[in-house]
């Protein structure tokens, strides 16, 4: 049988990440071989357990060793807005996405792009998720500085296969991780506090369709993607906007962004 070096060299790299499943360098080290692949600017290993809060079992090391504060705020409730953490609560499944496939049609015009993504991620995102038992995704995402380009795209997906079967094999040596109980962000819950947060600034009250609807205003869905979503017309869509910037005396989506921080925060 015929194998270049690179095949070569690939196996063995692979064989070597199976012996360090159990290790704590395993996923400095499985980067590191992706990165003699493709280049990427920032990776983050996150568990979606249904509406619960991300949690993350590593991250790419900041320049001055510090927890990222934009990060943390993701963490705290900006990941309600991510394109990903949206596309895996609405149709989980195993494989490789581009963020051009799961962002919705105004995602560059939203606060959270302006505000977060551009700043944190940049310009690019591309995830590994691999799908596991009661409403939890495993999840590999790469960032960058540019574009991935088609070659780029073409290469992780043949190594797809290999990448997706060492996450699902990592998984029990994080089980500690996984099981250790911290606060959570149920969709009920971040409804509940957003709607006390806005009685406390405006004396508002938005109703749960209101709610609803602003939330994927700020996710970056035009009107007629809500509409879709919700199973109403978009112009039903407009008259709800129309009563969410009404009771809220507000005129922007940027105002709106800015209340939603405040009610993660509260």
């Amino acid at each position: 049988m015929n194998q270049s070096l690179e095949d070569i060299a690939w196996h063995r790299s692979i064989g070597q990440l199976i012996d360090a499943l159990d290790k704590p360098n395993f996923w400095t080290q499985l980067l590191r071989l992706l990165d003699q692949y493709v280049s990427f600017d920032s990776w983050v290993v996150l568990l979606y357990d249904g509406d619960q809060r991300p949690r993350v079992f590593a991250e790419c090391p900041s320049e001055d060793g510090r927890p990222d504060p934009l990060f943390q705020d993701y963490l705290m409730g900006l990941f309600l807005l991510d394109p990903f953490y949206i596309a895996c609560r609405e149709q989980s499944r195993t494989g490789l996405y581009r963020l051009s496939e799961v962002a919705p049609e105004h995602f560059e015009l939203t606060e959270y792009y302006q505000r977060y993504f551009r700043l944190n991620v940049v310009a690019d995102e591309i995830q590994f998720n691999c799908q596991l038992e009661g409403d939890r995704t495993l999840c590999l995402s790469l960032g960058s500085k540019q574009r991935f380009g088609s070659e780029q795209i073409a290469l992780l997906s043949l190594i797809q296969p290999w990448v997706l079967s060492l996450l699902r094999q990592r998984l029990p040596y994080e089980s500690a991780a996984a099981s250790a109980p911290e606060p959570t962000t149920r969709q009920g819950d971040w409804r509940i506090r957003l709607e006390d947060s806005l009685k406390q600034i405006k004396g508002a009250q938005l109703t749960a369709r209101e709610l609803d609807v602003g939330r994927w205003m700020l996710s970056g869905c035009s009107s007629k993607e809500i509409a879709r979503k919700l199973e109403i017309s978009a112009e039903t869509v407009k008259v709800h906007k129309k009563h969410i910037y009404s009771k809220l005396g507000i005129k922007s989506q940027s105002e709106l962004f800015s209340i939603f921080l405040q009610a993660q925060n509260a």
